[in-house]
């Protein structure tokens, strides 16, 4: 078993990656006196009765919530709440997250505020969750405005990995999770991403030594980058590389066209196109750059989304400065920068 130590102080905790976590996850759940599984649909059919099963010893809740990003609401969080309350959870109770990014992001941010906060468990079944949105300690929910409106930093008390549940993954949510994994080559670690280009056909066919290797290698960037910027005042924004057009795709197509992972993958071919035409990147790394992405086998087309309505939703981002949208950009091999442009700037190098 792969472990990695999150040093955020009084903060801090451990990612175990493995196969096979799931049948011993009764040795991750510390002291409590009530449990509650949070977890989705089709998740549920998966590994919520096994859960329950396993766990029956405890006195453990589930709570199923329909899956995909149009649960991510405040409607969903105060539906959470008061069944947490209705099963009699205390501030000595815990939440545990099944499931892919949605379900991570909304427990954690109800556990955040449920009676001023109680811990809970990142159980991430998804590869986008496992290096990413599981490590880190960001919940929240969308607003019709945007997404991740509404949230707070708040860490997990351990983050269990188990790469089995990786293998009912369909191709398409598995792109959605390397997008993020060519994401951490890009803004930190050149040689990982030339490894994720010699290796990437057995990263689609879950190679288990490439798997581990690569979701590893993701949560340790992140753990760097999290310990060093835990509340994303500097270096943490390096992070949002392909999430600012990424971002405005999913909420200017209702979060019904894209998976996240695919608007980030998107994000980040338009952005370093952007950096090559601004001067940041040459046209050899920015080639590099989009034929890694190209690999995927992800389409880039953006449909009937115009540009206008691209930066309306752009101009909301939470990350932007004086009136001026917030990028992360490569500008090097392994490193990128933050450029904040105007609306005319953007259209001008459109």
């Amino acid at each position: 078993m792969e472990r990695l130590f999150i040093d955020l102080n009084d903060n801090s905790y451990m990612i175990s990656i493995d196969r096979g976590l799931l049948g011993n996850l009764q040795d991750f759940l510390g002291e409590g006196d009530r449990w509650v599984i949070v977890t989705d649909e089709n998740v549920d059919v998966l590994y919520g009765q096994k859960l329950m099963q396993l766990l029956k010893d405890r006195k453990v809740e589930k709570i199923v919530i329909p899956s995909g990003e149009g649960s991510k609401n405040l409607q969903t969080v105060e539906y959470l709440l008061k069944t947490m309350l209705e099963y009699g959870l205390t501030r000595r109770s815990k939440v545990i997250a099944l499931g892919g990014g949605v379900v991570g992001d909304i427990a954690g941010f109800c556990a955040s505020i449920y009676m001023r906060g109680i811990p809970f468990i990142q159980v991430p079944t998804t590869l986008l969750a496992q290096v990413d949105s599981s490590v880190g300690g960001k919940t929240g929910v969308n607003m019709p405005q945007g997404k991740n409106i509404v949230g707070s930093f708040y860490q997990p008390q351990t983050v269990v990995i188990d790469v089995e549940t990786l293998s009912t993954l369909s191709k398409r949510e598995l792109i959605s999770g390397i997008g993020e994994v060519i994401k951490y080559g890009i803004i930190y670690d050149y040689n990982f991403l030339e490894y994720i280009n010699k290796n990437l056909s057995k990263l689609f066919a879950l190679e288990e030594e490439v798997i581990i290797k690569v979701i590893k290698r993701c949560c340790e960037i992140k753990a760097e980058v999290v310990s060093k910027d835990e509340k994303e005042e500097g270096l943490r924004k390096i992070l949002n590389y392909g999430h600012t057009i990424g971002h405005a795709l999913e909420t200017a197509t209702h979060y019904k066209n894209y998976t996240h992972g695919e608007a980030v993958l998107i994000g980040m071919y338009y952005e370093a196109l952007m950096a090559k035409k601004l001067g940041y990147i040459d046209e050899s790394y920015y080639k590099q750059i989009s034929e890694t992405i190209r690999k995927t086998g992800i389409s880039l087309e953006i449909y009937r989304t115009p540009l206008p309505v691209l930066i309306d939703c752009m101009m909301k981002d939470k990350k932007n400065k004086d009136g001026k949208i917030s990028f992360i950009l490569p500008e090097g091999k392994g490193k990128v920068t933050e450029v904040l442009l105007t609306r005319e700037e953007i259209i001008s190098i459109a």
